[in-house]
């Protein structure tokens, strides 16, 4: 049984500071609790993702957006009750109260099973040449440029490895024999890995085309130029939960115009915004594709994964979008591997 109480927050909590809660418990729940301990509600982690979606501003009050009813154990409720409830609900996660409805513990699925063990396939995107790091990259590909102690290609790995993932294979074209000399067949970090050799570069998405073997799941792919903390599970179950062709992973993304602007009709004047903030959202780098997707891939030549996508979206497939919330950065320009490398201690190392 899980401490809950790392767990809880008050109604009037943020939905920024409840994000943080959920980040920092690893449930991908928080609980919503008065002043005695009294359950008002829970919000996932998809609450939180959908509310993302619909633009509440981070200082939203988290009782606008939690569920008012959630599911419950009894206190006298043994573990094999609560394990049939949890499976007959399809839940993750279950608070336990007293007749008062006050918190007691919270079951997780987790708890009551051996950890998953995940036989997704994994292609990690590490052929790019890198040239906007100038002359970082000249010696070592940038999947291999350590952020902290490790490669940035690594912790990606290892992070993924964390959550069960076992099979890896790696995109790799410049400097490729320093990529495979690190990794190896894997074998050291726990994992299996081979290797989608490009004989010339093939983008984002062509890589996907050496893939030789049958696919029996959704493949997971990912850029190997991105530091991340996003919840893997919750990636693989939010695409299993949606019903969809494929998942991409997307980053809200904030920018202010640096002018006044004016909405106009005609020529008369609707609306004057002083310096506005354009929000949108951007592309992750983070993927599930289903197998008949990747079987879409052209082989043999350049194919970004845009533009898979976006054949997805005109043919009326479903593409949906799973907003991340944790920290993500890519490394593109210097400066965000600088940025990077200082992040790296607080949001690797200490969380």
């Amino acid at each position: 049984m899980r401490d809950w109480r790392k767990i809880v927050v008050g109604p009037e909590a943020t939905l920024e500071e409840t994000m943080r809660v959920i980040d920092q418990g690893a449930e991908r729940i928080a609980l919503v609790a008065d002043r005695d301990d009294r359950l008002l509600g829970v919000v996932t982690d998809g609450d939180m993702r959908r509310a993302l979606l619909r633009h509440l501003p981070l200082d939203t009050p988290v009782n606008e957006v939690m569920t008012r009813d959630p599911v419950t154990a009894d206190i006298n409720d043994d573990r094999d009750e609560r394990r049939r409830l949890m499976d007959a609900r399809k839940l993750y996660q279950l608070p336990i109260v007293t007749r008062e409805g006050r918190i007691v513990g919270m079951d997780t699925l987790r708890d009551l099973m051996e950890r998953p063990v995940h036989d997704n396939l994994v292609v990690l995107m590490a052929g790019g040449l890198g040239t906007r790091l100038g002359p970082l990259t000249k010696r070592a590909p940038k999947p291999l440029l350590k952020v902290g102690p490790r490669p940035i290609l690594e912790t990606i790995l290892t992070s993924i490895a964390g959550s069960g993932f076992h099979r890896f294979r790696i995109s790799v074209n410049y400097r490729a024999e320093m990529i495979e000399r690190h990794f190896g067949d894997g074998s050291r970090f726990g994992v299996e890995i081979g290797y989608l050799r490009e004989d010339q570069r093939l983008g984002t998405a062509g890589p996907l085309s050496l893939l030789d073997e049958p696919l029996e799941h959704p493949l997971l792919v990912m850029n190997g130029d991105i530091l991340t903390r996003v919840n893997f599970e919750a990636l693989m179950a939010f695409h299993r939960e949606r019903g969809g062709r494929a998942t991409m992973c997307v980053r809200e993304y904030g920018y202010q115009v640096p002018f006044g602007t004016v909405s106009v009709d005609g020529d008369r004047a609707l609306e004057i915004a002083e310096k506005p903030v354009q929000q949108f959202f951007i592309n992750a780098g983070i993927y599930v594709l289903e197998p008949e997707v990747v079987a879409r891939v052209p082989k043999g030549r350049y194919f970004d994964m845009p533009d898979l996508l976006q054949s997805l979206i005109e043919e009326g497939e479903k593409l949906a979008v799973f907003p991340i919330h944790e920290y993500w950065h890519d490394i593109g320009r210097p400066e965000d591997f600088d940025r990077a490398r200082a992040d790296f201690e607080d949001t690797f190392v200490t969380s």
